[in-house]
């Protein structure tokens, strides 16, 4: 079926969320097949997965918990307190600034940074929040658009925006390893692979600003769509106010993940299920809004350099089988779930290869 247009760019339609006293029509979602699940507290066997990074069964733990949830929570990272403090409260001042100033960085068609609606996520109305995508290394030049004239609060914005940046990266890479570790390669072989060496080296890192104001009709609105990432794994880091939510199968219900303080969420992507052969799947999850309180949450997106092909890892493909799915590079990837948005198919399937595909399993080297 033909996907809906996707809302224009303009900064707008954002600024008045928090004063208005009903859902508009421009935000009332239609709920689509996901949304009627109800939902459920995060207890019992709908507890979220939790990985202390630091432990010595961490490998085990992530197998665990990406085979069967695509998703968990991290502990035991390192990243200071302050660190992800400043983000939030950077955040905060970045979406209280008045509506002009915000404009001025509005995303345009095409542009896939900017102030504005995700550019993948094709969506029939306006979602109850207000958003800025940037490459998580380029924030100087990138809120240039925010503040022209530079000034103490851009320096304040980015210099914290950095830091996390290094902090997520860093951890980025450690993660990574220990996801290499869960699908049985030891410390040695991780280091002497090339595959995994390159994969680490050019991780790619893309961040997501989120604000979602309270909403006098949370009923009638939605935070943001339904949807699984596209990349290898993405970082979540929130405000403790619940609204992340996880869809689990049989029966389906969304679980809504807390937010315990120091705490980062870890969502598996498309492209990591691809990576490992479907081993390690991807989450759809969504974000719901509340009534009473403004919830931040700032995902940090880890994924392939663009002209990387990716295919799975020789260590995920089980020995005399081939691999599930072909090469794809992200670009090539979004192509494909653009196709699978307009034919409500899944772009996973679409990469899928028949026993006589392509052998070994390993990305062709660039």
């Amino acid at each position: 079926m033909p996907s809906p247009p996707t809302p224009p760019a303009a900064a707008a339609p954002y600024v008045e969320l928090r004063s208005a006293e009903r859902v508009p029509d421009t935000h009332a979602w239609p709920a689509g097949p996901d949304d009627h699940h109800p939902s459920v507290e995060a207890v019992g066997r709908d507890a979220v997965p939790v990985v202390d990074v630091g432990d010595p069964g961490a490998a085990r733990a992530v197998a665990r918990a990406a085979e069967e949830w695509g998703a968990f929570l991290l502990v035991g990272h390192g990243v200071p307190a302050r660190v992800t403090a400043g983000v939030e409260e950077q955040v905060a001042r970045l979406f209280a600034l008045p509506a002009p100033e915000k404009a001025r960085a509005g995303r345009r068609p095409g542009e896939a940074s900017g102030y504005g609606y995700p550019p993948a996520l094709h969506l029939p109305k306006r979602m109850w929040s207000e958003g800025y995508t940037f490459p998580a290394a380029a924030v100087r030049a990138e809120f240039r658009r925010v503040w022209p004239e530079g000034g103490d609060e851009y320096l304040r914005f980015c210099d914290v925006m950095e830091e996390h940046h290094w902090e997520m990266r860093a951890l980025g890479g450690r993660l990574l390893d220990v996801f290499f570790g869960a699908l049985g390669l030891t410390a040695d072989q991780i280091a002497a692979g090339e595959t995994e060496r390159k994969i680490r080296e050019t991780l790619m890192a893309t961040m997501h600003l989120n604000l979602y104001p309270r909403c006098p009709e949370p009923e009638r609105a939605m935070g943001l769509a339904a949807h699984t990432d596209s990349g290898f794994f993405t970082f979540i880091t929130q405000s403790p106010v619940p609204g992340l939510q996880l869809l689990r199968r049989g029966p389906d219900r969304w679980v809504t993940v807390p937010a315990p303080p120091g705490a980062l969420v870890v969502v598996l992507g498309d492209l990591f299920q691809l990576l490992t052969n479907g081993r390690f799947r991807s989450a759809l999850h969504r974000a719901v809004v509340n009534r009473e309180r403004d919830r931040i949450s700032v995902p940090y997106f880890l994924g392939p350099p663009a002209d990387l092909a990716v295919a799975p890892l020789a260590s995920a493909v089980p020995p005399g089988r081939k691999a599930a799915f072909r090469a794809v590079t992200w670009p090539e990837y979004m192509g494909v779930r653009e196709k699978a948005l307009r034919t409500d198919a899944s772009a996973l399937a679409m990469l899928q290869v028949e026993d006589e595909g392509e052998d070994g399993g390993v990305p062709p080297k660039s």
